[in-house]
């Protein structure tokens, strides 16, 4: 069972998660452009130079606030995958979950950061966040030896999403005046399925993952 987090682990996750509600909540309320990294750390009861030490940029953090463990659960997801489940599949069905299954205000932060380039941007580098926790899924099935093939593997993943969401956020051929729009900064519109472009950007990974099914099959025959 995983050690459960101490004290000081515990109050730096709060500290997290308020500063991120904060630049959330207050980017609703006022509009990015309107918000000021001082204004979020207010906000959440801490200081600026604190807050500094969480987010790199109020466009991190307001993104946070929707992408917020995301990454965490697409691993652990993977590592909870049933005796004899594909890891391919397993890998694929935890991504397109954590990335399609939002509640109504996470469509609603998605439209506003879609408005934007800068949180578009930070949008879609919280994709390279997918590869330490499932690295060491990775790593522990294949034990040190594979700790290699482990990180390429799950690098590999994030590269893919991050490539399925940056296809799914260029306007379209046909969106007309919103699709201009984009084109120049603004407004972009979402095209296509997401869930497709992501199980579509994940495929050719399948036989990778399953070289490493077949790897662990052969250390438990033994």
């Amino acid at each position: 069972m995983p050690t459960p987090p101490g004290l000081r682990e515990r109050k730096k996750q709060a500290t997290r998660e308020a500063l991120r509600e904060a630049a959330l909540r207050l980017a609703v309320e006022r509009g990015p452009d309107q918000v000021r990294v001082e204004d979020i750390a207010e906000a959440a009861g801490v200081s600026a130079r604190t807050y500094n030490n969480y987010f790199a940029s109020r466009e991190q953090a307001i993104v946070s606030g929707v992408t917020a463990d995301r990454e965490a659960r697409i691993a652990a997801a993977v590592a909870a995958r049933p005796a004899g489940a594909r890891l391919a599949d397993a890998v694929t069905d935890a991504v397109v979950e954590q990335y399609t299954n939002t509640d109504e205000r996470e469509r609603g932060t998605l439209l506003l950061i879609t408005a934007r380039p800068s949180l578009r941007d930070a949008f879609l580098d919280t994709t390279g966040g997918i590869e330490p926790p499932l690295a060491a899924v990775f790593t522990e099935r294949l034990g040190e030896d594979g700790e290699q093939t482990a990180r390429v593997l799950a690098a590999s993943v994030a590269a893919a999403v991050r490539i399925a969401l940056e296809g799914w956020l260029q306007p379209g051929a046909n969106t007309g005046a919103a699709g201009a729009s984009g084109a120049g900064g603004g407004l972009v519109v979402p095209t296509g399925s997401l869930p497709d472009r992501l199980r579509a950007a994940l495929a050719p990974l399948a036989p990778a993952l399953d070289a490493v099914d077949r790897q662990l099959d052969a250390v438990d025959r033994h």
